[in-house]
């Protein structure tokens, strides 16, 4: 059986919808091949399942300088479908958006179920043919150009064995995704394929990831998050960077947005040598100013024992992690009274605040990447067009491509863009 279209797409995911729905918006008749039961798996679980459209950074040299050495190849594809595209697009499938800290925008629903159902909505309107449970078994090509794509089907009427279909298309657009939550079926089947049709495939790394620790104090506080905090990292002892912004702390170690965008750096440190770090709960107050609060924080309490008063110094949730790193000094007397407390002692308190130790011992895998980073890289791609260099009705979008990015709406922003401009050209 044979079936022909003018552009086949290959992965129901953000970039895979975005450029499907393009393609059809411009009159292409299209083809949306997805090998899970349903589009937008891995869609309907990001940012915590409230979806980071995007972030409202609306100049698109201030938005591209997010994605390093990336951001200049990415200037052409940005300028025909930006953060304000993005805007426009979901607002006018009737998805307002907000945009809450650090600019980072989410459905005003905070559903990202609702960001699957207005894509699939928007595929709907365009008249996109969508098979799921069709995973693709084979890409058939020669001579520079795609032939054609042999994928599985449901079984026919009677039979038990998974029938084969062979579906060709003047153009084909690969949008598998990476693989980050393989659990979602980012299995990295597009970077098997990729270099089978002679692209160079940079091996991924998850770049925004959990770190996992070995702090007992510091699994015990999971679930407990401290805004505005420091943490200064170490390689071999020697003070190597330091971020500022919110922590999460997990039975594992450490997250949290200011956590995902170091991740990438502290992956690089490990490869080098001992990785520890240091986080201060106070970066805003130095040591005198944070013995004065203390001072005056034990002059209220003065007469309750000092492991009852520490709740008190410490930003909300912290204290059982805190005692159990001041259980360890041993001239510390935590059963005393506060007002005996003398000033030595307080500066041991202030230094701990100010330098809460961890040892990091490794990034998370891949099942709990936000976005890992591998793909082709972009000397291979025509960004203008997302197209192949080396296979001309070839377009290749989002996670496929080699592009470090931070977290805050970046990764699903370029899946928007990629995904516009490939199926605007396909």
């Amino acid at each position: 059986m044979n079936e022909v279209y003018d552009v086949i797409v290959i992965g129901g995911g953000a970039s895979g919808m975005m450029a499907a729905g393009s393609a059809a918006a411009s009159g292409r008749r299209v083809l949306l091949l997805e090998k899970n039961a349903k589009l937008g798996e891995k869609l309907a679980i990001t940012g915590g399942a409230r979806c980071n459209i995007t972030n409202a950074t609306y100049n698109v040299h201030a938005f591209l300088k997010n994605y390093g050495v990336s951001g200049p190849f990415l200037f052409s594809p940005f300028s025909q479908f930006g953060v304000k595209s993005t805007f426009e697009f979901f607002e006018g499938l009737g998805l307002p958006l907000v945009v809450q800290a650090n600019n980072r925008a989410f459905p005003k629903t905070e559903k990202a179920t609702d960001v699957v159902k207005v894509l699939m909505k928007y595929l709907k309107s365009g008249g996109v043919e969508i098979k799921t449970s069709s995973p693709v078994e084979k890409i058939l090509h020669s001579a520079g150009k795609i032939n054609g794509v042999v994928a599985g089907g449901p079984p026919s009427p009677g039979a038990s064995a998974r029938r084969r279909i062979t579906y060709t298309a003047k153009s084909y657009i690969l949008a598998t995704g990476g693989v980050s939550h393989p659990e979602t079926g980012s299995t990295g089947d597009g970077f098997l394929w990729l270099k089978e049709l002679g692209h160079t495939v940079k091996p991924p790394t998850p770049t925004i990831v959990p770190l996992k620790t070995s702090d007992k104090w510091s699994h015990m506080l999971s679930g407990i998050s401290v805004d505005g905090a420091k943490i200064t990292f170490y390689l071999d002892k020697k003070k190597s960077f330091f971020k500022i912004g919110k922590i999460l702390f997990t039975h594992f170690g450490l997250s949290g947005p200011l956590i995902l965008n170091s991740a990438g750096q502290v992956g690089d440190l490990l490869r080098e040598g001992k990785v520890t770090a240091g986080i201060d709960v106070y970066p805003a107050l130095d040591a005198g100013q944070l013995d004065k609060k203390i001072i005056e924080l034990f002059g209220v309490h003065k007469k309750k024992q000092l492991k009852n008063v520490i709740k008190e110094i410490v930003p909300p949730g912290m204290a059982p992690g805190v005692l159990e790193l001041l259980e360890a000094e041993k001239e510390l007397h935590l059963g005393g009274k506060v007002q005996m407390v003398p000033k030595e002692h307080r500066k041991i308190i202030v230094n701990l605040l100010k330098k809460l130790p961890v040892t990091v011992t490794g990034l998370m895998g891949f099942d709990k990447a936000v976005v890992a980073d591998g793909g082709v890289p972009l000397n291979e791609i025509d960004t203008r067009s997302c197209r192949s260099k080396i296979h001309k009705n070839l377009f290749i979008t989002g996670d496929l491509l080699h592009i470090n990015r931070p977290s805050g709406g970046y990764s699903l922003q370029l899946c928007w863009t990629t995904g516009f401009v490939a199926g605007s050209n396909a």
